[in-house]
């Protein structure tokens, strides 16, 4: 079954895009197809890292949304990684609403991981809360994401009515690991893709390819089981 991930969580900063690059590294990784679309015209994951799978999509725009459709049905055998910006999630539900979007990706055959990527402010909880509220959709997945290059308690988090619906919905829980801030710097300011940061010896230190192989190789392990099929 085919799989399309819409990477949100509508607070920015909150390592949204971080989420998303790992997740198509991962693909790439895995040798599976993908495709990716980027929401933030002026921030964009994919044209930044990973230009080759990359899609602009305006969110408030049906015919730029469209196109994901269009994709997803012209390209079956790929799955589809959506980077959302910050504070378009009333425009994305409007347009997930009027085309049934979640129906028509059912038709298709892909399953809709919805990622909701969290610092741990109260904030982030008040999203989740309305973002599940949003989508009831029982077939949907749900993907909770406690960044820890963001935040280190997320005991509200877990002790909060939000968490507990989540996990009534058979939500997952995704620990996205602290990358080091200074090699996180330098693979932003080179554009470069994490399998650069992991072997390019010119772009980086034994000790920094080092650390990007084992917060790879954590991850990883995480997502080989959340996304098996």
């Amino acid at each position: 079954m085919s799989k399309v991930h819409f990477i949100g969580g509508e607070k920015g900063g909150v390592g949204k895009s971080m989420t998303s690059r790992l997740l198509a590294q991962y693909y790439i990784d895995q040798q599976r197809p993908f495709l990716g679309f980027d929401s933030d015209a002026s921030h964009g994951t994919f044209s930044r890292f990973y230009g080759e799978f990359a899609s602009p999509v305006i969110v408030g725009e049906d015919d730029s949304l469209d196109g994901i459709l269009e994709a997803s049905e012209a390209n079956p055998e790929h799955d589809l990684i959506i980077d959302l910006a910050a504070q378009t999630s009333s425009r994305l539900a409007d347009w997930i609403e009027e085309t049934d979007v979640f129906g028509l990706f059912d038709e298709l055959g892909y399953q809709v991981y919805l990622w909701h990527v969290m610092d741990d402010g109260a904030d982030s909880i008040a999203l989740l809360d309305k973002s599940l509220a949003r989508y009831p959709q029982p077939e949907l997945q749900f993907v909770v994401v406690q960044n820890l290059g963001r935040g280190s308690d997320f005991s509200q988090l877990h002790a909060s009515a939000a968490y507990r619906i989540a996990e009534e919905r058979g939500a997952q829980l995704f620990e996205l690991g602290k990358l080091h801030p200074k090699l996180t710097h330098k693979v932003d300011f080179a554009n470069a893709s994490f399998w650069a940061a992991a072997n390019n010896k010119e772009m980086a230190n034994i000790a920094e390819r080092q650390r990007m192989k084992v917060w790879l190789k954590n991850n990883y392990s995480q997502l080989d089981k959340l996304l098996a099929d």
